[in-house]
């Protein structure tokens, strides 16, 4: 049996090489809004199609909030960006990714911490 290659591979690997520039940049202790905003630019220059500040709405037992919950980035339509800027990630961090992922009904997510030192020590990736 072949090797099955999930869509979103190549997605992570490219945003992932677009927040490593990032961090290589600006390195650890900025706010969460500066690497959002440098990582929105990276990708726009690497030619990645991306939306960000996706605002998504709740609706329980007839209520409606328009403004539920604001998505950090949304790429391709394939994949939930979540930028986080914290001393350690937590459970919480990719339990908010998935249900995002699940709202969007994206099949890949990632939740990066860019306050350490070597991003790849902050990054985590889930797939639904």
């Amino acid at each position: 049996m072949g090797l099955v290659v999930h869509p979103g591979n190549a997605l992570s690997k490219e945003v992932i090489g677009a927040a490593i520039e990032v961090h290589r940049h600006l390195g650890p202790g900025l706010l969460e809004s500066s690497y959002l905003a440098c990582l929105s630019r990276e990708l726009e220059v690497r030619g990645v199609n991306y939306e960000s500040q996706v605002v998504l709405s709740l609706e329980y037992k007839g209520m409606q909030w328009p403004r539920a919950f604001v998505v950090d980035l949304f790429v391709e339509r394939l994949l939930v960006v979540e930028v986080k800027s914290v001393e350690a990630l937590k459970p919480i961090h990719t339990s908010q990714l998935l249900t995002y992922m699940r709202l969007l009904s994206a099949p890949v997510g990632l939740v990066m911490n860019f306050n350490v030192e070597i991003l790849v020590r902050g990054i985590r990736r889930r797939l639904l």
